[in-house]
């Protein structure tokens, strides 16, 4: 997206390396300028706070507007400090601070708080002292797991004056993640949060982020017990939320439009915003019924652990002690992996080898051990936590393999080869009940009725890119496939082994998929009537009614 004229001179001269340390991505005019607008809507708007200042494109326009406020910048970087102090140096009312928000400035209040928080995941920043310092002000437990623009987010709406206002432009990720229940049950205990604005460009909000953004606006006014939630799709979309702000605290009474009791941030709120696939289909059990995924191995240093046969050679390793496993996700072409494709990857020297050294006594691989010491792998995070710290976490070989960036829905693999993978891929693990089914099991995983059905608890980053987690797949849900007949499942079996020895043959025929998917579709799509009967329920099951003593309410299907 297009960014202001100031910001993109400093791109030009900063370096990418530098930018990425302080995790500087700037905020697009047009959409800087509606946070703005929801800001002047507090008439009582004096003092405003900026917690992470950049080259202060929000005061820009704040003060474009009105030209009698205070506002209060925090910046870390001394490099965009000192660019700042030079914009605005002899305007009197701005007054930036070269220290870190997260440590300073609690016991202040605002009457606007409006940001473009750093994008650190929990490994990039002093994750255990920021979240002692949230936990200490705000009595709020989080996950270690959680993103430090969250933290920011809490500790801004915790300085919130009486009808006060803040805006945020952040990640829309914790909507969806597992750390972020914690938060969003602080947002629902608090009950500022005034209105939820997912982005969904075709191109990235922020340059070199591959993430889908979302607006958030809170006021601590107490006008509404409920919160809008809004898709932009496009800068012409803009208009509309601009629409709703000025009419605010009027909502626009839509399936968006989530009463503050009926929140519930156990779950994704994706289904506040976007209709959920599974809707369309019935017999649904929980995927867990037939399979848990957890991620592939981590070694805490790939670039030690990992061998070819060139690297084997040049060290001396006894084949005896590498382990045939996928470490890029690449090397995996075809949806059914087998011994065949193992060879072929070694025989073109492929790093598809891990060693395990594990009481070994032989002298080539305890000198590549002293080695490893003299790096200091053993010092790495996951290293010094094992015992001995070259020991391979703990896997069988997983019978599917599940993609973990998708963009065309969730892809699983066949691991005929039965080998081990690293976190390229997840690692699905059959149980009693899909271990006598598992071809019918991973016909279906082929479907892309199972990958509509996933896509309900994707992650969604930008470009379309899409991420699952273990748990987003544990938690999802999937057709019973004990509803199947044996003729139709004989029929949908003797289909997906002409489509397997198409892809052996390296002659892959999508038409079998295309057939299998077929046959699900008639056993499981819900019929229109089925389906508003089932929102209709879901509606009344979601929702809390009051009546007048005597009264009498009939409700029939």
């Amino acid at each position: 997206m297009l960014l202001d004229e100031i910001e993109k001179q400093y791109l030009d001269t900063t370096s990418i390396e530098h930018r990425k340390k302080y995790a500087q991505f700037f905020t697009p005019p047009l959409i800087a300028d509606l946070m703005v607008k929801w800001l002047l809507g507090n008439k009582d708007l004096k003092q405003i706070l900026e917690p992470a200042f950049g080259l202060g494109i929000f005061s820009r326009m704040l003060l474009k507007k009105r030209n009698n406020i205070r506002i209060k910048g925090f910046e870390v970087d001394k490099n965009i400090y000192n660019k700042s102090r030079s914009l605005f140096g002899k305007n009197k009312n701005i007054s930036i601070q070269l220290k870190d928000y997260m440590y300073n400035d609690w016991k202040n209040k605002y009457d606007g708080i409006i940001c473009n928080p750093p994008y650190f995941k929990f490994h990039d920043y002093d994750n255990k002292n920021i979240l002692n310092e949230i936990e200490k002000n705000i009595l709020c437990k989080l996950n270690g797991f959680t993103n430090l623009y969250s933290l920011f987010l809490l500790k801004s709406i915790y300085q919130l004056n009486k009808n006060g206002r803040a805006a945020y432009i952040i990640p829309s990720e914790f909507l969806n993640s597992d750390y972020g229940k914690l938060v969003k049950s602080y947002l629902v205990k608090n009950g500022s949060l005034r209105h939820v604005i997912i982005i969904n460009f075709k191109e990235n909000v922020f340059d070199d982020v591959l993430t889908t953004a979302s607006i958030l606006l809170f006021a601590n006014d107490h006008k509404t017990d409920a919160v809008q939630f809004s898709n932009i799709s496009s800068l012409s979309d803009l208009s509309n939320i601009e629409k709703i702000i000025n009419t605010y605290p009027k909502n626009v009474q839509t399936n968006q439009t989530i009463k503050f009791k009926q929140l519930n941030p156990e779950i994704k709120w994706r289904a506040y915003y976007q209709e959920q696939n599974s809707i369309k289909f019935k017999h649904l059990v929980p995927f867990a019924k037939y399979g848990k995924v957890v991620r592939g191995i981590a070694t805490g240093a790939n670039e030690y652990f990992i061998f070819n046969l060139s690297k084997a050679k040049q060290y001396n390793i006894p084949k005896k002690y590498l382990i045939p496993c996928i470490c890029r996700a690449t090397d995996v072409k075809n949806l059914f992996f087998g011994e065949n494709d193992i060879d072929e990857l070694i025989n073109k020297n492929k790093n598809v080898f891990l060693i395990d050294a594990v009481n070994s006594n032989n002298k080539n691989v305890e000198r590549y051990l002293s080695i490893g010491e003299k790096r200091e792998i053993n010092k790495k995070y996951l290293t010094a936590s094992r015992n001995p710290w070259y020991s391979l976490e703990k896997r069988l070989p997983a019978p599917i393999w599940v993609s973990v960036f998708n963009r065309n829905g969730l892809r699983f693999i066949r691991n005929e080869a039965k080998i081990l993978n690293l976190t390229t891929f997840h690692c699905l693990y059959l149980n009693i009940i899909s271990e006598s089914i598992a071809d019918l099991f991973f016909s279906y995983l082929l479907t892309d009725i199972s990958k509509e059905i996933f896509d309900d608890n994707s992650r969604e980053y930008g470009n379309g890119l899409q991420k699952f987690e273990p748990n987003d797949i544990n938690k999802s849900k999937m057709i019973d496939l004990s509803m199947i007949d044996e003729r139709t499942e004989k029929n949908i079996l003797k289909i997906y082994k002409l489509y397997r020895q198409s892809v052996i043959d390296k002659k892959p025929e999508e038409k079998f998929v295309k057939e299998i998917n077929k046959i699900f579709l008639e056993k499981f799509t819900e019929t229109n009537f089925e389906k508003s009967k089932k929102i209709l329920v879901q509606k009344i099951q979601s929702q809390t009614f009051f009546f007048e003593p005597n009264q009498q309410i009939k409700l029939s299907f």
